[in-house]
């Protein structure tokens, strides 16, 4: 059973791609449906369904600016509009298909079957990035696995400077000026460094507390290898120290 998700500011068009879904196809159940984007990008932030049927033209915010804000790329976006001149930049955008409204019946049935071989080719990359970072954590203790832009990159600690949260998104700053940016939450991030030589010294920060160059107590500050000043968060001076 594959989850859906549809995005219209208009009812009339939700209800009439749901009775079509629910009509002519058992695999797919809607789960929610939304008139204002900005609500479907919330849901969306903690709930990841399996394919996403978007409107185009949508006064507060259009399906391509939708898509620009979407984290998660795992998810089949199907475009919908009444507007055929759309096709070319929806393709380009990646889109996984295009639907004309009024929806044909026989058109969204090609559709689904598009859905279902998706869904099989990231059920199957699933399955084989577990297996390699199963293995890479047993086997190399002195590395971390990060997975980004469709590629698994394999870290050593001692390359990784400190980290920055931006909301949804974590740069890494790495040795040599280099910076790594990835869609995981720094929890996400914390959760791989090992605690021995990672610290969490601020909300938006994680550093390797053997980058460190100096602790000014005062300014409650750390000045990494790097130059970069990381900020020190009251409540989690005095563990800090603790590591020091």
């Amino acid at each position: 059973m594959f989850k859906a998700v549809i995005v219209d500011d208009e009812p009339k068009a939700i209800q009439s791609l749901s009775w079509e879904l629910n009509n002519f196809n058992d695999d797919i159940e809607i789960i929610k449906t939304f008139t204002i984007p900005e609500e479907a990008l919330l849901f969306l932030e903690d709930n990841i369904p399996d394919c996403l049927f978007l409107d185009i033209q949508m006064p507060s915010m259009d399906g391509f600016q939708f898509l620009d804000k979407l984290n998660n790329r795992d998810i089949a976006v199907v475009f919908t509009t009444a507007y055929d001149e759309y096709a070319i930049k929806a393709i380009k955008r990646e889109a996984l298909d295009y639907l004309l409204k009024p929806i044909d019946s026989d058109d969204l049935r090609v559709t689904l079957k598009k859905i279902k071989k998706f869904k099989s080719r990231i059920i199957n990359s699933d399955k084989l990035e577990n297996m390699l970072l199963d293995f890479h954590s047993k086997n190399n203790q002195k590395k971390i696995t990060i997975s980004t832009e469709g590629k698994l990159i394999f870290l050593k600690l001692d390359e990784i400077l400190f980290v920055e949260s931006d909301g949804n998104y974590c740069t890494l700053f790495l040795e040599e000026n280099q910076k790594l940016l990835v869609t995981k939450k720094l929890k996400e991030i914390d959760e791989l460094l090992p605690e021995d030589n990672f610290f969490r010294i601020h909300n938006s920060y994680i550093i390797n507390l053997n980058k460190i160059k100096e602790f000014l107590k005062t300014e409650g500050y750390v000045v990494m290898e790097s130059g970069h000043r990381i900020p020190v968060a009251r409540q989690r001076k005095s563990d800090f120290l603790e590591k020091l």
